[in-house]
């Protein structure tokens, strides 16, 4: 239950963050008084938990603007929008949350920012006009925005490892690929992958972080995250579904990719740690000999719909006996017709020759 509330709060937290990122009406708004220093509290959303603790101030319900929000920053007291942060609907309150609500901050500010977060559940904004900081709190999270200087600094030494994984990705996946078609894949081979695919989908998520929190300023970094991640996300399910022991087929790719998430980074560089997550064994089994069943290499051929291909690997069982059956072979299955039965054909020859040339050339 306390691991599904602090999911929340990421989800939450990050919601926040986009909807006062760099372009948006509140972040510009924020910086006015940020540039003023007059500081401010304000809540983002209004219900009735919020109007109990509320006293004082004025009824407002005005449009939101940043002029707006920063004139109003110089009264003391709160100011409240709503959650779509479209109206302004109060300002200069004082806030009175329950003061039993546990805080380690020590202003006035923000430990009323974090104690009103905690009780109502809404997003709580604190300028604050001594330390010029901004800071989110959302649910127990306390988020202090940074400059977008910042930000795209850390962001691009992130990109810079993430181009560097990728690279190694691509060379022992490319690697993978010729020993499925030679028949040479041991347990080893495909925890690497698999440690590989991970390593890149935490980097990619951290740099995800980095571009919701940059807003429009983070626009380049995002396409080229796309750009190096594309088909990263669908590549770890194909590798989970190829090698997932039979006597295991009752637990999902799903069920492993949660597990494979829970690795801590030093469980992660161990094949050991990873082969378990797979199902395929421990260190002692890292040298032995798996067959994959070809969602892999048939996910590469041209239009070939997700069906036809799950009926393929049921039919056959093996990438092995994928590779060496004849179009009749293949016509046997449901739904693969003369065409489409060539064009697996000559698509698995072409991708077998490609992959094995890639390797020795």
């Amino acid at each position: 239950m306390v691991a599904n509330d602090r999911s929340d709060d990421v989800l939450r937290l990050r919601a926040t963050l986009a909807s006062i990122a760099p372009g948006t009406a509140m972040r510009d708004g924020l910086e006015r008084i940020l540039r003023g220093r007059t500081g401010a509290l304000i809540v983002l959303g209004n219900d009735k938990v919020v109007e109990s603790i509320s006293t004082g101030g004025f009824v407002l319900d005005v449009p939101f603007t940043a002029t707006g929000l920063r004139e109003l920053a110089k009264m003391d007291g709160g100011i409240i929008v709503d959650k779509d942060l479209t109206r302004i609907l109060r300002a200069a309150v004082h806030l009175m949350p329950d003061h039993t609500i546990p805080s380690e901050e020590t202003g006035t500010r923000h430990r009323t920012a974090d104690r009103v977060a905690r009780q109502t559940g809404f997003p709580v904004i604190s300028v604050s006009q001594s330390m010029q900081i901004i800071a989110a709190y959302v649910g127990e999270t306390r988020h202090v925005l940074e400059d977008s200087g910042q930000i795209l600094s850390r962001a691009n030494q992130a990109l810079a490892t993430l181009e560097r994984y990728k690279l190694r990705l691509d060379e022992v996946a490319s690697t993978l690929s010729a020993l499925e078609i030679e028949d040479l894949v041991t347990v080893r081979d495909v925890a690497v992958v698999a440690q590989r695919l991970e390593m890149v989908i935490r980097i990619a998520r951290e740099i995800e972080d980095y571009v919701l929190e940059l807003g429009t300023d983070g626009r380049l970094l995002s396409l080229q995250l796309e750009e190096l991640v594309t088909g990263v996300d669908a590549e770890r399910e194909l590798v989970i579904r190829d090698y997932l022991p039979a006597g295991k087929r009752s637990k999902s790719p799903e069920d492993v990719i949660g597990r494979l998430e829970a690795l801590s980074p030093t469980e992660l560089v161990d094949p050991a740690s990873t082969a378990r997550v797979l199902g395929l064994g421990t260190a002692e089994h890292l040298d032995g000999a798996v067959a994959p069943r070809g969602y892999r290499l048939l996910a590469k051929v041209p239009r070939l719909p997700a069906a036809v291909v799950d009926r393929l690997v049921d039919h056959f069982g093996t990438l092995q006996k994928l590779l060496s059956a004849g179009i009749d072979d293949l016509q046997a299955v449901d739904g693969v017709g003369e065409l489409r039965a060539r064009s697996v054909r000559e698509g698995l020859s072409r991708l077998a020759e490609s992959t094995i040339l890639e390797r020795y050339v």
